[in-house]
């Protein structure tokens, strides 16, 4: 509820706009990164400065992480000066993606410290994180779930995907897969249409207005490729992780993945030759080079 205090750790391109949005709804914020200039905006706007993620936790009752990778959200929960040492916190929000197993890990640690933790990964990238429009895939109890539902909405539809740690991550990992399967199987038509003399533009708006229209027609191709940016703002290397994540649960489940594996693929290689930091919108530089052409508005 508004004038509530909560904790945030981890205020990238991700938890920056989140943390501006709690502020905006009322709520008082204790805030930790390891990076002191982004903290900076957050606190200039109100938010008190912490030393780290334990003293995030001995200053608020419910904390919530946006973090990049599953090892450093390994860390901050359960590690050294980590959230499960706070005096305070009783319940642990990750907005992270991180896997399954990772989130069962963190589950079982901090359950041991009497910690409740929340598996609450979100899509919709920055533009819905400073619009409140993401979607937020939340597994814990039930009585948890009402507890932390107000705080979600704040960043946009909230999803109950079920009380087992993970279940939202199985959910992100799905959609992120097929973010990344839209990205290339539209780079390789859009090449294919430019080779053959069609404007892009007007191919996408064809596709649009037709079957084959997904996120990366309506959003990423107009947005970062065609106008030859790559900036969308999301890295190569984060999207090649959360593939890779997906593709290896739903091997330990017995499920095939055959398309997955080469969209895998597809993003190690971009990864290979543009760098980890690189936009992931640079797949289609990859299917460029290879087609020999340049899908360009």
């Amino acid at each position: 509820m508004p004038g509530q205090s909560l904790g945030f750790v981890g205020l990238g391109r991700m938890g920056g706009p989140m943390t501006g949005r709690l502020l905006d709804a009322g709520y008082a914020l204790t805030v930790f990164d390891t990076n002191a200039q982004a903290l900076e905006p957050i606190v200039a706007r109100g938010a008190t400065r912490s030393g780290s993620p334990a003293e995030v936790a001995s200053a608020a009752e419910i904390v919530l992480l946006s973090l990049p990778t599953p090892d450093i959200v390994q860390a901050v929960a359960l590690g050294e000066r980590g959230v499960a040492e706070g005096a305070k916190v009783k319940i642990l929000v990750d907005l992270s993606t991180t896997g399954p197993g990772v989130a069962s890990r963190v589950a079982q640690g901090l359950a041991e410290r009497g910690i409740q933790a929340v598996d609450s990964p979100v899509s919709g990238g920055v533009k819905g994180a400073c619009e409140g429009t993401l979607a937020v895939m939340v597994s814990c109890p039930k009585a948890t779930f009402e507890t932390v539902e107000p705080i979600a909405k704040i960043f946009g539809k909230v999803f109950y995907v079920g009380e087992k740690p993970g279940l939202g991550q199985v959910v992100k990992l799905g959609n992120n897969i097929l973010s990344a399967a839209a990205m290339v199987a539209t780079a390789e038509a859009l090449a294919m249409g430019v080779k053959a003399g069609v404007d892009p533009k007007v191919m996408l708006d064809a596709i649009n207005a037709g079957s084959g229209r997904n996120s990366a027609t309506q959003d990423k191709f107009p947005r970062s490729v065609l106008p030859g940016t790559f900036d969308f703002g999301f890295a190569t290397g984060l999207l090649y992780k959360d593939v890779r994540l997906c593709v290896d649960e739903a091997e330990a489940l017995g499920v095939p993945m055959v398309l997955g594996s080469l969209v895998r693929q597809m993003l190690a290689l971009t990864q290979a030759k543009y760098g980890a930091a690189s936009d992931f919108t640079s797949i289609a530089k990859v299917i460029e080079e290879w087609a020999g052409v340049e899908i360009r508005g």
